[in-house]
């Protein structure tokens, strides 16, 4: 078959071996669409981690770069079919495709999507799945339809999730599973059509866009399952709690790194054992904090911030009105 023209669309780290490997293929990439550019405090099209960025991947090769509020738009829809093409790949875009952007290219559209479909449909596959405690999860490849993440699956690879494994850190260990795989789906594509399997409608599982709220910490929960929410909420938003002192107003502390420990207490009550380890006891067990940031500074250590904050007896942690009346 001669060359097919690909529009590449996606945001973020995870899209972007993908598209760094469509340029190394075969077959021209003719555009790509990303997020439209957000600056800082103005609510984020996206909040996935970026590294090298699509609009300096696609500029290396000279590659056009589309960035519409809405692919679904007139004038989105009005720049993709300018560029006549013959297949859409997207993955972690960012928007959902209408029925008439599907309908634009002449092969179809395929979908990298980061889990074992039909688990986990929805914005955020990697956090959720971590969340939930599953042992592995992966990167499926679909044909696109009209409903969120629905199409057949035309290829499939499970990963092994690692312990204390950050969503953020997850990720990048699927992107370039990810991008190889959609390069092999192609291949096949052009020898002939590819049906792929249907999707079992009775195992159909969400994972949708992650809120700031998800990360707010519960302490009467397992260690175990605070311990995943701290893991999965990694980079973005982040878990959080509230640090209620006598005396003082609430403070914000998000908790970025812990460690199951032995403990028994009172959850959401603290413990120092020798003035540089910050222990916190959940329902049942506990969790050594190894990384945290206060509101208004950098990560720091425990050591560091319980020199500043030494732990008294009444100190908790919890929601922000945890004593409100």
């Amino acid at each position: 078959m001669n060359p097919i023209r690909i529009v590449m669309m996606g945001t973020g780290t995870f899209a972007e071996p993908t598209l760094e490997h469509l340029l190394q293929g075969p077959d021209p990439v003719v555009g790509v669409f990303t997020q439209p550019d957000r600056e800082t405090g103005v609510k984020r099209g996206s909040t996935r981690q970026v590294g090298r960025g699509m609009k300096e991947i696609a500029a290396e090769k000279n590659v056009p770069v589309f960035q519409p509020e809405s692919i679904n738009s007139p004038e989105g829809v009005a720049l993709l079919k300018d560029l006549n093409p013959d297949l859409l790949v997207v993955a972690a875009y960012g928007q959902i495709l209408s029925k008439e952007v599907l309908g634009l290219p002449s092969i179809g559209a395929i979908n990298v999507h980061a889990s074992l479909l039909p688990k986990y449909r929805g914005a955020a596959p990697i956090a959720w799945a971590i969340y939930h405690g599953e042992a592995e999860t992966g990167v499926t490849i679909i044909r696109m339809s009209v409903g969120l993440d629905a199409g057949n699956m035309l290829a499939q690879k499970s990963v092994l999730i690692q312990p204390m494994e950050t969503a953020g850190e997850l990720e990048a260990r699927l992107a370039p599973i990810g991008a190889q795989m959609a390069l092999d789906v192609i291949a096949q594509m052009k020898q002939g059509p590819v049906v792929g399997t249907p999707q079992d409608k009775a195992l159909v599982t969400k994972a949708p866009k992650l809120k700031k709220e998800d990360g707010l910490i519960d302490w009467n929960r397992p260690a175990e399952a605070v311990a995943r929410q701290i893991q999965a909420m990694q980079p973005w938003p982040t878990a959080y709690t509230f640090l209620h002192r006598e005396g003082k107003e609430p403070m914000r502390v998000m908790i970025a790194r812990c460690v199951l420990t032995e403990g028994h207490g009172e959850p959401s009550t603290l413990f120092s054992p020798d003035g540089k380890k910050l222990v916190v006891h959940c329902s049942p067990g506990a969790l050594e904090i190894l990384e945290l940031q206060p509101a208004g500074k950098k990560k720091m250590n425990p050591s560091d911030f319980l020199r500043g904050h030494p732990i008294q007896k009444t100190d908790r942690f919890g929601c922000q009105d945890l004593f409100a009346a």
